[in-house]
């Protein structure tokens, strides 16, 4: 994750980034996908596109980019589903 927060040119800012690999914290909030399209084509439970928005440990904001026909939220990348978490909208909300 730390390599990724670099490329990403965010590493040492305020961005933290997480991984949660067995998707337990995912689906301890809710936000792993249950479409059968995602697992069948990816062998295991993945989680939602998702942007949780946190300030002093308390949940702000919570954006979930899917619908129906997208459930991993990234038919179109520059569509409105996928907007929903894209960076120029979750900045607006900070």
């Amino acid at each position: 994750m730390q390599a990724w927060a670099k490329n990403q040119g965010v590493d040492g800012s305020i961005i933290t980034f997480l991984a949660d690999t067995r998707c337990e914290f995912s689906e301890a909030i809710g936000m792993c996908m249950d479409h059968a399209g995602p697992k069948h084509a990816l062998g295991n439970t993945r989680c939602k596109r998702f942007v949780l928005v946190v300030k002093d440990g308390v949940v702000k904001n919570v954006e979930v980019s899917e619908a129906d026909g997208d459930p991993a939220g990234d038919n179109d990348p520059k569509g409105p589903v996928t907007a929903k978490t894209r960076v120029e909208h979750i900045l607006t909300l900070l």
